[in-house]
């Protein structure tokens, strides 16, 4: 099977603003940055780069039809992915327990 070419970004201004990750990601699946694009770049400097992100482990959770539906149908309205927004909730609820229970200083 053949891959579909991309199309090629030559410069910044060729790349719309988005209104949510679901825009991007859609035109990051048609699109790649050209040569003369990245050339214009150059490498960059020691430092700058953002601290690597801890790594996650995945974790199989069972969730009935509609309760994940749901939830994905909330994630798209908010533009993001229904893990994403399920990891949020989790990290929301949990620092609500844990403020409770007195567990966090």
């Amino acid at each position: 099977m053949a891959r579909k070419r991309l199309k090629e970004i030559k410069s910044p201004e060729e790349i719309p603003a988005f209104r949510s990750e679901a825009e991007e990601a859609e035109f990051w699946g048609t699109h790649g940055l050209g040569e003369p694009f990245l050339q214009r770049m150059g490498p960059v400097p020691e430092g700058e780069l953002p601290p690597v992100r801890p790594r996650t482990r995945p974790v199989a959770i069972r969730f009935d039809e509609d309760l994940l539906r749901r939830l994905k149908v909330l994630a798209r309205k908010k533009g993001k992915g229904y893990q994403t927004l399920l990891k949020e909730f989790v990290l929301e609820r949990l620092y609500e327990e844990e403020k409770r229970e007195r567990i966090l200083r």
